[in-house]
């Protein structure tokens, strides 16, 4: 009897360190296929320019460029320098998170915790904003702004964002209500305004839905290209997604060395907002499944 016990943990102790074993083999492999793509774009900005797609399946380079293609591409196109390019996205990117966020935030905390006449058919409208496509605003957008002279103006890339968006909205109100109510109750016995409960109570509690659409709305902004196409047409303002497509240019010669080069210098900044909110944002996932 003491035999067949035994012999059935080593088979359970064994069963384990399989799954174990398949479960982290298989999770590499997913993990290689889905870095793939970045370590392509990595090793092809070290490429000459005619090796990129001769050799493309390498991560290796045959022949070193890097100095040539980030000096060529940081150079950018038409006499306006990547750097401009990149100045353009970080203030449209920062404002307009900024200012998105603070507004999602606000008006998050009157939807969940102030009562006032139509609440709900107003919450039910921003929420069926959710189904609007971006692309569709644009028009309406672009005709407002043309009135008001701001076509070719920066303004025009950071005024759609500054407003709040549904989606960070839903995402904050949905937190605020998972907070007890007594917390509001007591600020309120102790004499605190409605705006002392949220910015000394609610906020500091729902920070990490904050930064959860901090950096949710970094990365959109950032990465945008169909609005800086519509309402630039001076490369001085274009932003950094929309002026790598200045790199390839089909009456002339391709710089894709530069354009790959300069790709990868435009993901530095995603990096680094990713690392500063990374813990922060694994805390607040890991603590608000905690809440009673």
């Amino acid at each position: 009897m003491g035999t067949l016990r035994i012999k059935g943990v080593i088979k359970v102790g064994k069963n384990k360190k399989l799954r174990s074993f398949m479960f982290h083999f298989f999770t590499i492999i997913l993990g290689l296929i889905m870095i793939y793509p970045l370590l392509w774009l990595v090793s092809s900005s070290f490429k000459t320019n005619s090796e990129i797609f001769v050799n493309s399946y390498s991560l290796i380079p045959k022949h070193w460029d890097i100095v040539k293609n980030y000096s060529s591409g940081w150079k950018g196109i038409g006499g306006v320098s990547f750097g401009t390019f990149m100045w353009n996205s970080v203030i449209v990117a920062v404002i307009g998170t900024v200012g998105g966020v603070f507004s999602s935030v606000i008006a998050a905390y009157a939807f969940a915790r102030i009562k006032f006449f139509g609440k709900n058919f107003w919450f039910f409208c921003v929420m069926m904003t959710l189904m609007v496509p971006n692309q569709v605003m644009v028009v309406p957008q672009f005709i407002i702004f043309k009135k008001l002279g701001l076509i070719n103006n920066i303004a025009s890339l950071i005024i759609p964002w500054v407003f709040g968006s549904a989606f960070f909205i839903f995402l904050t109100v949905q937190f605020i209500r998972g907070l007890p109510i007594e917390l509001d109750e007591a600020a309120e016995i102790d004499g605190c305004s409605k705006i002392q409960t949220f910015t000394k109570i609610i906020f500091p509690l729902v920070v990490p839905a904050v930064i959860t659409s901090t950096i949710f709305s970094f990365y959109w902004i950032w990465q945008d290209f169909f609005q800086p196409l519509i309402f630039m047409s001076n490369p001085r303002h274009f932003t950094v997604s929309l002026a790598l497509n200045l790199y390839l240019d089909p009456n002339s010669f391709n710089n894709y060395g530069g354009m790959l080069a300069m790709s990868v210098v435009s993901l530095v900044p995603v990096v680094v907002i990713f690392l500063i909110f990374q813990k922060q944002l694994v805390e607040g996932v890991a603590t608000s499944g905690l809440k009673d």
